[in-house]
């Protein structure tokens, strides 16, 4: 009987162990022209070398630009196709309502791999509460 107490504990603990080996990721987007691109190619980076990090990305301000429908980046390429791919292996991308009301802009104008959060900066917040690591690209 407790040999079996002491498998279920150590059954357990390495269960949870697995849970905390997973890291948590915010990246901080606030700027399309300085950090979308390279912060893109960040976060595909990062699962290429962690792909069980749980990623979300939080746009706000100039940082939505990149995620609204037929955004291009400079190199005069479509922004899309780069975020449905991270979609695609699990990040999360939220774009700040606050913006979209401060620049009078509408959900139906962005990407549908786009969600969407009340506040940017309280979405970053929380998430760092909740243990995520932080990168501004």
């Amino acid at each position: 009987m407790k040999f079996r107490q002491w498998l279920l504990c150590l059954t357990l603990t390495f269960a949870a162990g697995l849970g905390w080996a997973q890291d948590k990721v915010v990246y901080h987007f606030d700027d399309t022209a300085t950090q979308a691109l390279k912060g893109l190619r960040n976060i595909r980076n990062h699962l290429d070398v962690d792909p069980t990090a749980r990623i979300t990305a939080v746009a706000h301000a100039a940082g939505i630009d990149f995620l609204m429908d037929g955004a291009k980046n400079p190199n005069g390429t479509e922004y899309a196709p780069l975020v449905s791919a991270l979609k695609s292996r699990g990040v999360k991308f939220e774009i700040c309502e606050i913006t979209l009301k401060t620049r009078n802009l509408k959900k139906e104008q962005f990407i549908e791999e786009a969600d969407f959060t009340p506040s940017g900066v309280v979405r970053v917040a929380k998430l760092q509460k909740e243990g995520a690591a932080y990168i501004k690209p």
